[in-house]
């Protein structure tokens, strides 16, 4: 998969990974920090016939970081003029963390786009009080000790013990990720987490298929957290060995919930 970049209407630039062609994908969103690389794990792993998009989100990767914050929404739109760009008119969108709150934005302004959406390691929960205390710590210690302490402190602590001690080139990469984020695209990123609302009547509500995926060890989004609203056409799976990084941590296992939900979601539309 090579890595592209498309000018978008709003003056964003964003890079993504592509495979395949036609007017259908099943599109990927990594989470706060990341990069297309969160999902490169998996993308092997998908059903070879299906058309896969990894974008990097604005400010994140080597997509362009305008000035902040980053709403949910104006990332979610990003997304929509991207698909327009490439000419998608039907996607399966799942969101890691910060991409799921994006995901979420997007069901609510742009559905017609989707076949089926869904949350990785997310919630459609808002932050509560400290939660929101949490964001402005982290946006000081940016601030005051930069980007390199910061996700030092923040990425290893993403993944299991476990995976931690047995796969620690892994963890170091993804921590280069996040060092390669600027501080001012990571502050106004977390300024648009914390402004989020609470969307879970867009699961709730939702006339389409919604995957929802948790990890047992995931102390950010636990399972009651990432279940916290049920869809009516909903499939809820937890990775019993992950913590918040699943698509590492049990990469086939993801890659097969991902791959089956997308295809019968493309399936259904036809």
């Amino acid at each position: 998969m090579n890595k592209k970049n498309r000018g978008l209407k709003n003056g964003t630039e964003l890079a993504y990974l592509t495979r395949g062609e036609g007017s259908e994908a099943l599109v990927l969103l990594h989470g706060f920090c990341g990069s297309s690389a969160y999902w490169e794990p998996v993308l092997p792993h998908l059903p070879p016939e299906l058309p896969v998009l990894v974008p990097d989100l604005r400010g994140h990767g080597d997509s362009s970081a305008p000035e902040g914050p980053y709403s949910m929404e104006g990332m979610a739109e990003d997304l929509a003029l991207l698909f327009e760009e490439l000419g998608l008119t039907r996607v399966v969108l799942l969101g890691h963390s910060l991409g799921g709150y994006v995901t979420l934005a997007f069901a609510e302004q742009t559905p017609k786009w989707l076949a089926g959406f869904g949350l990785v390691h997310s919630t459609p929960l808002p932050d509560d009080k400290a939660g929101k205390a949490k964001r402005d710590a982290s946006i000081e210690t940016i601030r005051s000790k930069g980007m390199e302490t910061f996700a030092e402190g923040l990425i290893p602590n993403l993944f299991t013990e476990a995976y931690r001690e047995d796969n620690p080139q892994s963890v170091a990469a993804m921590t280069e990720v996040a060092q390669r984020t600027s501080p001012a695209a990571a502050i106004a990123a977390l300024q648009g987490m914390k402004a989020r609302p609470d969307r879970s009547q867009v699961i709730e509500r939702a006339a389409l298929p919604v995957l929802l995926i948790a990890g047992e060890g995931d102390s950010i989004a636990p399972p009651a957290k990432a279940f916290a609203a049920a869809a009516p056409s909903g499939v809820q799976t937890v990775l019993s060995h992950s913590a918040h990084m699943g698509m590492f941590e049990e990469t086939e296992e993801m890659a097969r919930v991902v791959g089956a939900f997308a295809r019968k979601a493309l399936d259904r539309t036809h």
